[in-house]
């Protein structure tokens, strides 16, 4: 059986023997970074296993829980949080710089009275663009049936204490790394009351201008057992809107004429999610979804897409949604309630490795290039040209592309570092394309597809 990546390598072969290998003078990147497997198989289900129990037992970690108890409530689950990440930073000799981040929600339909809502963030800093990001988060908060009802047990076990305690474990995995590029790692509140603690990063964010690469959002990554009856831990799902909502009339209209309308930012991140799980993990399938988010339903990444920042959701195939958003009771047989019992650390941990190597992979990266441009009609040749990155450790750039159909790229060419390539005898109408930074350690910015015109 050939393996996957020996299946790359003759792809990638087969592709420079048809269209012409890079010069003598060039030196094509590795394909593989053996610093990835020991982050993914650094990921511990047994800590995250505790971690979890840790935020069950808070109670209830609802927005409008208790604050001052050291035992209950969202305000002991946040402070045992920013204390478990101080404690991460100590152990790197404070690589990673910790802090509440903190606004006021309310009143509103689901919060009676105004609310302080408070984020928990750890950002690793880059070494060469320290104010670029890629960004896991996670929510701290839990709800019953109720969502303002602040009192009633809310363990949140998969929703999502799963997803929170995956960020913990990415700080203790990557702060054993130095990054080019600033890594946030972030316990994000207010979700249930509607997306607050994201949205008020995403506005600093704006305020500030921070350069965000990527938002990799998890909310409930713990579950393998679905209200279909589907048990399955060798898949997940990755949401993704298909381009920006801040696009103009102008962008849109091109896109209709030109392409792109399935590949905005945020779609090639949940394309790059894609490639690396198939690269580095073993039975484990990442499924695209196109659509924001579930039907109706939404999660934190929307506050940074709304913002105009790319970002996608991370979570389970197979939700259990008399697990979800309910008080712990049992009715006509059926156990209601998101307890302990129906988390899969393993498969929890897996997908805190996804991140993990995700997260990394874009850290160690190039920034992507921009002024993407193409050319060819009515020619027989497409043309791509794109700015030059400004990096130490660019190597060059990889142009993609792949059948107008196609969900994924499927054909990849190194080019070397130029910042003008022809693809000869290949006709522009009957391809997508797309331009990548790669940098001389192999690891790829994300795909940006051409807007402008040649």
């Amino acid at each position: 059986m050939i393996s996957f990546r020996g299946s790359i390598a003759f792809l990638a072969l087969s592709g420079m023997l048809a269209l012409g290998a890079p010069t003598s003078a060039q030196t094509v990147p590795p394909e593989t970074d053996l610093r990835l497997y020991d982050i993914i198989d650094g990921s511990s289900a047994d800590r995250i296993e505790q971690d979890i129990r840790t935020l069950v037992s808070f109670g209830t970690r609802n927005t409008l829980s208790d604050t001052l108890s050291d035992t209950r409530g969202i305000g002991a689950a946040r402070r045992w949080i920013k204390l478990e990440m101080d404690r991460i930073s100590d152990a790197c000799g404070g690589c990673m710089e910790v802090f509440y981040q903190e606004s006021i929600a309310g009143p509103t339909s689901r919060i009676p009275n105004p609310v302080n809502v408070v984020n928990v963030v750890g950002v690793i800093r880059g070494s060469v663009h320290p104010d670029r990001y890629v960004i896991m988060s996670g929510d701290i908060d839990s709800r019953a049936s109720n969502t303002a009802d602040g009192e009633t047990d809310a363990p949140g076990a998969n929703d999502n204490a799963s997803g929170m305690a995956g960020v913990i474990e990415v700080a203790r995995l990557l702060t054993q790394y130095e990054f080019p590029t600033s890594v946030i790692l972030t316990g994000l509140s207010g979700e249930e009351q509607g997306l607050w603690g994201g949205r008020h990063m995403a506005e600093v964010a704006r305020a500030e201008g921070w350069d965000i690469a990527a938002v990799l959002n998890n909310d409930m990554i713990g579950n393998i057992e679905g209200i279909n009856g589907v048990i399955e831990n060798n898949t997940f799902r990755v949401f993704s809107q298909p381009y920006p909502v801040t696009a103009t009339e102008q962008e849109i209209r091109s896109y209709r004429m030109f392409g792109g309308e399935v590949d905005g930012p945020s779609r090639q991140i949940a394309r790059y999610v894609d490639r690396i799980t198939d690269q580095y993990f073993t039975n484990l399938d990442a499924i695209m979804v196109y659509r924001l988010d579930r039907f109706g339903r939404g999660g934190h990444h929307r506050p940074f897409n709304d913002a105009g920042f790319p970002g996608v959701r991370i979570m389970e195939t197979n939700e259990q949604y008399e697990r979800q958003h309910q008080n712990i009771r049992t009715e006509d047989g059926i156990e209601y309630g998101d307890v302990i019992e129906g988390v899969d650390f393993d498969f929890a941990s897996r997908l805190t490795a996804v991140n993990a190597a995700v997260l990394a992979s874009l850290a160690w990266a190039p920034p992507q290039p921009t002024n993407v441009a193409i050319g060819g009609a009515v020619r027989p040749s497409t043309t791509l040209s794109w700015d030059p990155v400004d990096d130490p450790n660019l190597a060059g750039y990889k142009i993609y592309w792949r059948d107008t159909i196609a969900p994924q790229w499927t054909h990849s060419r190194y080019v070397g570092n130029v910042t003008e390539f022809t693809l000869k005898d290949m006709v522009i109408d009957n391809y997508l394309y797309g331009v990548a930074s790669v940098g001389t350690n192999g690891h790829e910015s994300i795909v940006v597809f051409p807007t402008e015109r040649r």
